[in-house]
């Protein structure tokens, strides 16, 4: 006998609507605003080096030192694990629409103050640049598991999965801005502009104003969650929030009333029931482990596998470029010819690859379901990674770049048309109403402890031994695909179905025997 509310049957079997499309635009902005700020900061990376450590004498002149590099690529990492751990707590403890402003503020904020990073010395700059970015990064954090959450409670169970990975694809959008605004600052600035050498000289292969070219890319990440804000607090608490966590069936049916424009039977009774049960455990007790051990498991090692894959290649595109010289070496640009072609080539892999792997998946999530999608997009990735790796000397040939930049758009394709939106996806759909947030933020926060150690890894493997790096990466995705068998479909299910939320005393006795 199902146990089922009504007004969360309308929200599973409701005809897609507008209200649809805008949750996806809504939620989806938070996404892209995160792309923005963290990829953005690839494109601008080695131009700090130029500006600000050029020193005669340094080891490497017109370079970032590796542990500042370090530093100022992981604050928002850390940031981020940190934000996605307290908001995804915070989401289930007050609502997800009380904490939704606030990370879209704190992102607005930080935005604009990283581009005002100051200091009397390269050293007092890096260091306000780190702690802002730190603060990006937790609001950044905060809205993965809110976003998720969010979206997977408005949907209905049919087409789930495509509103999910639309939000998500929101990322790819992201990405693709943040190369596009780059190439246009850079532009601006005239990246044409004939410096001397930088072999000769670090400082001298600045162009004049060089400083306000990385501020300008910064600062325009503020924009998009500035102008999404009005909107998220005009949207309503999901009604699985209001009705399950904070027992008003009658306000859950008003809202959802309003948004789905038909009239829903508030169900009092049924939800003081369904909330008063003695069986309710919480996220540390037995009879989660049991119920939802290896599902949390599944989604925290499958999302940390990947990031590490994932963000290793994103934020190191720029090395593998110049290691197969598709890019020139950085003596032969000045700075902001190197910001223009690291953009330009960042741009074409997300405009060819990364971009249709996202689309890929919203359009087929919903008919091939979540587990074969994150399957096989592993297993795609790892046969990608080993056929760029083995044969490595080969792709680095001339007459084979072309080659080998098809094979590595690939492996950004199969991430996206594979485990980078099922990662976000799945934590959001198999566990109840009061943990969602919680495990989601989990599961996302294990995703960026991995994003952090494939990032640093990376500066200490790929700049020299790139052949090694790929090697590794191709073992840590196919590690990825056997975790992900730890994982249940949930297409065409109800959030509740999933967890067991609307299922009567008898049949949890007959399933607990």
């Amino acid at each position: 006998m199902s146990r089922q509310l009504k007004v969360l049957s309308a929200l599973d079997v409701a005809e897609t609507q507008w209200y649809h499309f805008t949750a996806i635009l809504i939620a989806g902005m938070g996404i892209f605003t995160d792309a923005y700020d963290f990829f953005s900061l690839a494109n601008i990376i080695k131009l700090l080096g130029r500006i600000y450590y050029t020193r005669e004498g340094s080891p490497n002149p017109g370079t970032l030192p590796r542990g500042v590099n370090c530093a100022v690529n992981g604050a928002a990492l850390i940031g981020a694990f940190i934000g996605q751990l307290f908001f995804g707590w915070l989401g289930d403890k007050i609502g997800r629409k009380k904490v939704y402003g606030v990370t879209l503020i704190l992102m607005v904020v930080c935005s604009l103050a990283s581009a005002l990073s100051f200091g009397k010395s390269e050293k007092g700059v890096m260091t306000t640049l780190c702690f802002f970015r730190f603060w990006l990064g937790f609001g950044i954090g905060g809205d993965y598991p809110l976003s998720a959450t969010i979206m997977s409670e408005y949907a209905n169970k049919r087409t789930r999965g495509a509103f999910m990975a639309a939000v998500f694809a929101m990322q790819g959008f992201g990405i693709l801005l943040s190369s596009l605004v780059s190439l246009i600052v850079a532009s601006a600035f005239d990246h044409s502009y004939k410096a001397p050498s930088y072999k000769h000289n670090a400082a001298a292969s600045l162009v004049p104003q060089a400083d306000y070219v990385w501020r300008i890319i910064l600062m325009f990440g503020a924009l998009p969650a500035a102008l999404t804000y009005y909107w998220r607090m005009k949207m309503p608490e999901t009604a699985r929030y209001t009705a399950l966590i904070a027992k008003n069936a009658q306000q859950a049916a008003e809202d959802m009333a309003k948004v789905l424009q038909v009239d829903i039977e508030a169900e009092p009774e049924k939800v003081e029931k369904m909330t008063q049960r003695k069986d309710k455990y919480g996220l540390f007790s037995w009879e989660f482990a049991r119920r939802h051990g290896l599902h949390l498991l599944g989604t925290t090692t499958t999302w940390f596998l990947l990031d590490i894959a994932y963000y290793s290649n994103c934020l190191s595109q720029k090395d593998i470029y110049t290691a197969v010289q598709w890019l020139p070496q950085p003596e032969d640009m000045n700075a902001i010819q190197e910001v223009y072609r690291v953009a330009g080539a960042t741009a074409l892999i997300t405009l060819c690859a990364t971009v249709p792997g996202y689309l890929f998946t919203v359009a087929f999530i919903d008919s091939l379901g979540r587990f074969f999608i994150q399957l096989m997009g592993f297993f795609f990735m790892t046969v990608f990674m080993f056929a760029l790796a083995i044969p490595y000397n080969h792709w680095t040939k001339d007459q084979n770049r072309e080659g080998f930049l098809a094979m590595y758009s690939l492996t950004f394709f199969f991430a996206n048309f594979g485990p980078n939106p099922t990662t976000f996806i799945f934590p959001a759909e198999i566990f109840p109403a009061r943990l969602r947030s919680t495990c989601h933020g989990i599961s996302a926060a294990a995703g960026k402890a991995g994003a952090t150690i494939g990032m640093i890894g990376f500066l200490f493997v790929a700049q020299s031994k790139v052949k090694t790096a790929l090697l590794i990466l191709g073992g840590i995705t196919f590690v990825g695909m056997l975790f992900t068998f730890l994982l249940p479909e949930s297409k065409g299910k109800s959030l509740e179905e999933l967890s067991g939320e609307n299922e009567d005393d008898a049949e949890r006795g007959d399933q607990a025997t």
